[in-house]
């Protein structure tokens, strides 16, 4: 079950423990592919992210990943996916892991800017729902506000806010352009949230490792890395799917990828 309450509080409010942890995270509010802040009220120049992923200007994110990188369609798409899986999810899984405050990143309240560099430059609605458990001090802030039961039912929502509506269709629409496999995508998003929550350590003062099995278990998508110590015993991201840059014309091969060896 979950309520809704009556009047609706500034999302920048709500998602403060985001912006706060991005910037500790990176030493600043302007982080390179984030809006500033998150939240955008004016979208002149923004396209919704349902333009993305339900297809009708996926041709541009991909084309223009293939002109970055002098790349093959089928890594292109991998690395462009790679991108803009890591931003999308990143405020979402920093909410969870910092403040068990998530935003519900439904496409038609995610907003998209097509750079250069970075690929894209992805903000929210303030119109965006904050899911939190019952004992948020903002409970009973507005409808900008979604209160579910518990632990369980606030990683439901990030699931089906983040994977069931907005990346899997978005993975189809790319998969109906260019041949790339389910696993090579679903590895993409494991290894990013893996990278985000580790990079955030500092600033989320929380353990870190155990946070990324909780997520990645909650998402289905637990099986693609997996957590090894570097030299001084502290968790590091290994790959079990490759994001295929080592077939870039000057080929590179990432940290933790499965082909290091």
């Amino acid at each position: 079950m979950t309520a809704v309450v009556p009047h609706r509080m500034l999302a920048a409010d709500l998602l403060a423990p985001v912006t706060a942890t991005l910037r500790g995270m990176f030493g600043t509010d302007d982080v390179p592919a984030l809006a500033p802040g998150l939240i955008v009220h004016d979208d002149t120049g923004w396209l919704p992210a349902t333009a993305l992923v339900h297809g009708a200007r996926l041709a541009d994110l991909l084309d223009s990943a293939r002109r970055r990188w002098q790349a093959s369609p089928h890594a292109a798409a991998a690395l462009a996916w790679k991108g803009y899986s890591y931003w999308l999810a990143l405020p979402a899984v920093l909410g969870w892991a910092s403040a068990r405050r998530v935003p519900l990143l439904h496409p038609a309240d995610v907003l998209v800017r097509l750079t250069e560099r970075p690929q894209v430059r992805l903000a929210l609605r303030p119109s965006v729902t904050v899911a939190v458990l019952p004992t948020d001090p903002l409970a009973r802030a507005g409808p900008g506000v979604r209160v579910v039961d518990d632990e369980a039912a606030l990683l439901a929502a990030l699931r089906e806010s983040l994977i069931d509506a907005h990346l899997s269709p978005m993975a189809a629409a790319i998969q109906s352009r260019v041949k790339i496999g389910d696993r090579t995508l679903r590895g993409s998003v494991s290894s990013g949230i893996a990278y985000g929550i580790l990079g955030a350590a500092g600033a989320l003062r929380s353990p870190s490792a155990r946070d990324i099995g909780t997520v990645l278990s909650a998402l289905g998508i637990e099986d693609l890395i997996e957590l090894v110590p570097d030299h001084s015993g502290m968790p590091t991201v290994r790959r079990k799917t490759c994001c295929l840059a080592f077939t870039l014309p000057r080929p590179k091969v990432c940290a933790g990828c499965c082909i290091r060896s």
